[in-house]
């Protein structure tokens, strides 16, 4: 599954220790996001989800930017990882 191998680039002992940190949220919103844009392309006239696609893609982008502005470096690294924008 797409989620498993994405959390599997976040140390174990990181997982349970930072689930609220920008980066582990940026990560569960890119799962989402996957995991949407597959579901839309099956469903193309769901508007709902597409609607909740969008939302989640703004959070995400307010997240980065936030990320972006505090610490460059963790920024860069989580955009390589997950191989964003």
């Amino acid at each position: 599954m797409v989620k498993n191998a994405f959390i599997s680039n976040i140390p174990q002992e990181e997982k349970e220790e930072n689930k609220g940190s920008v980066e582990f949220q940026v990560l569960s919103f890119t799962n989402k996001i996957k995991r949407l844009s597959s579901h839309l392309e099956l469903h193309k006239k769901d508007f709902v989800s597409e609607r909740g696609l969008r939302k989640i893609l703004r959070k995400r982008k307010r997240l980065l930017a936030y990320l972006s502005k505090k610490n460059r470096v963790r920024y860069n690294q989580l955009i390589g990882q997950l191989d964003i924008q």
